[in-house]
């Protein structure tokens, strides 16, 4: 049966289309939210809150992209929701007015692993992160990322341009040892 079937009947609220859809993207969606919000218990938490509420909406789901990127989208605002609210306190900055200049430029040294590059990730201050996770890893554009954050594209760019800033210094002094 094929995954748009199975959303079909997910819409009637069939129970066993609901449980094939879960067992098929729990895995993936679980690994989305443990990007994000870096602990197993709390991913494990935000993935199933997804899944509740994707069930719940599921009769807005148009059909315009996958299921698994539509799904996607709502475990990565469920992610982030997470990670603000154990946030104390938030201090926010406006970045609509720096013009940023695209640096395309993504590559490190040889002997820096994938696993480095995503413990990184995981240092980097919040704001940034989320931009750097997404666009690197998640594969999202400038567009989707601001859409999803609720920012300017604009401040997107500023974000993932100092992110990308702050993992690159991260992953020299790794490799230089000038860091615990």
């Amino acid at each position: 049966m094929f995954p748009i079937d199975v959303v079909n009947q997910c819409k009637a609220n069939n129970r066993k289309a609901q449980l094939q859809l879960y067992e098929q993207y729990c895995n993936g969606m679980f690994h989305v939210a443990l990007r994000f919000v870096g602990n197993a218990d709390d991913a494990e938490d935000v993935m199933q809150e997804s899944f509740i509420k994707a069930f719940e909406k599921i009769h807005q789901f148009k059909g315009e992209v996958t299921f698994g990127a539509w799904l996607k989208r709502i475990v990565i605002n469920k992610s982030i929701d997470f990670v603000k609210s154990k946030k104390e306190n938030l201090v926010a900055l406006n970045e609509n007015h720096v013009y940023i200049v695209e640096d395309e430029d993504w590559s490190v040294e040889n002997d820096v692993t994938v696993e480095a590059v995503k413990s990184a990730i995981t240092l980097l201050p919040e704001k940034y992160k989320f931009v750097v996770m997404m666009y690197l890893v998640e594969g999202y554009d400038h567009g989707e990322i601001a859409q999803v954050l609720d920012l300017t594209e604009n401040t997107c760019r500023t974000r993932l341009l100092r992110g990308k800033g702050y993992l690159r210094e991260l992953l020299k002094n790794k490799v230089y040892g000038t860091r615990p």
